[in-house]
């Protein structure tokens, strides 16, 4: 590998080691209903996510809250010499996508039927680190 090459993967390496994340398949929940608390949180600093998210009713915010644990806990898994609170994390990117969809029938009036359908989604969660040289 020539020099430039490898200061470029070194480059590449060191900024994908300020972030992480972790994806959340196969929720039984709308993303219509899973977007409403996921917009909540887009953006926010990690300490007031978890807080927006512990105390919010809805139960999609139970799932995004262990989703945002399990993100920070992989941060951790690769910066093991920072601190969380030093380093000033937050939301990154949020994104809710539509899984599989289950069809069932619902028995309807006059011998008909009719389609219901059971949606899931899938949640990617990006965590990063607030970089002083960067702002």
């Amino acid at each position: 590998m020539g020099s430039r090459k490898k200061q470029m993967a070194d480059a590449i390496k060191e900024s994908k080691k300020q972030i992480a994340f972790a994806k959340l398949n196969n929720c039984p929940t709308s993303p219509r209903k899973m977007r409403l608390v996921a917009d909540l949180v887009r953006g926010e600093r990690v300490e007031k996510a978890l807080n927006i998210l512990k105390f919010n009713q809805k139960e999609a915010s139970g799932r995004l809250e262990k989703l945002l644990l399990s993100a920070i806990a992989n941060w951790q898994a690769k910066n093991e010499d920072a601190d969380v609170e030093s380093a000033e994390l937050f939301v990154k990117e949020i994104r809710v996508d539509g899984g599989s969809m289950l069809k069932r029938l619902r028995p309807a009036p006059q011998g008909r039927a009719h389609r219901i359908r059971k949606r899931s989604n899938h949640v990617t969660l990006v965590v990063g680190a607030n970089n002083n040289t960067q702002s």
